[in-house]
């Protein structure tokens, strides 16, 4: 059974409320107005690891050859992800699609953020689990490249769309809600698509000897068992507002953070899911 812990955060840097083995995050899509580098930065304020990987799409260089956009909660984003790394923390990218540029950097490191094409994590009880954005098992991405374009402009439209209509939520009081991601769960070819994408992943994770996979892409947290073997997905920053981490007892959780930063610093609560039950995971 799904087991929820709500509870308030301190709105202090120096106050760490959530400690963690392993945070993982992907498809940030900095440098598009579509970014919720706000959300983003209060996550990365109050949450530490000892290691933290980055899976793709951070930022988004398609856009950004359309036209910069690129204000200071990005560059705040990244600098706190460099702090991070200068103060001990083990921050790993791994490019995606649309920051397809850094991996001409791959084996180099950057502010002691290190680029890998892939990774493999071990977690506490020894299984390990393959780490990759997974464009590159991505039909669409790989084959119809223009398709992928196209379909990158229309949603582009939809998250402006959702900005304006989640500003006046915001103002009612009301918590971020995604209409876009709301769409794609209720398109069947999107599901199927999402289903086929999920199996591909774990056939892959499987022919390269490890439990199971940790990715991106497809702007869809979950964490759940495929044949045997894990299928964990961390989200996104544009819709879902999520990361997953693994705990230093074991387990793996979906954290999602809902709260808007108003200024001063003003953090609301945080919502964690257990997606396994004790026992599973851990």
């Amino acid at each position: 059974m799904p087991a929820w812990l709500n509870g308030p955060v301190k709105n202090t840097d120096l106050d760490i409320n959530h400690h963690y083995r392993t945070i993982w995050i992907s498809d940030t899509h900095l440098g598009t107005p579509g970014c919720q580098a706000d959300y983003l930065l209060d996550f990365l304020r109050t949450h530490e690891a000892e290691t933290i990987y980055l899976v793709g799409d951070i930022i988004d260089g398609w856009q950004l050859k359309k036209g910069w956009y690129w204000p200071q909660t990005h560059n705040d984003v990244i600098q706190k992800l460099l702090r991070k790394a200068r103060k001990g923390t083990h921050v790993i990218y791994v490019p995606g699609n649309h920051d397809e540029l850094a991996r001409q950097f791959i084996g180099l490191a950057f502010g002691d953020i290190k680029v890998c094409e892939e990774a493999i994590h071990t977690l506490q009880d020894g299984r390990k689990l393959w780490v990759v954005h997974g464009d590159l098992f991505d039909g669409i991405t790989q084959h119809a490249k223009w398709l992928s374009h196209l379909g990158d402009s229309l949603y582009t439209m939809i998250l402006k769309f959702n900005q304006w209509f989640n500003a006046v939520r915001v103002r009612i009081g009301l918590p971020y809600w995604s209409l876009s991601q709301y769409l794609k769960h209720q398109v069947k070819n999107a599901i199927n698509y999402i289903a086929s994408f999920e199996e591909v992943m774990v056939a892959e994770a499987k022919r390269r000897g490890c439990q199971g996979v940790v990715c991106g892409h497809i702007h869809r947290a979950e964490v759940r068992e495929i044949d045997g073997l894990l299928y964990c997905n961390d989200g996104d920053w544009v819709e879902s507002l999520t990361a997953l981490v693994e705990t230093h007892d074991g387990q793996l959780k979906i954290v999602e953070w809902r709260s808007r930063v108003e200024a001063p610093l003003n953090l609301g609560p945080v919502h964690q899911e257990e997606l396994f039950p004790e026992g599973v995971v851990s």
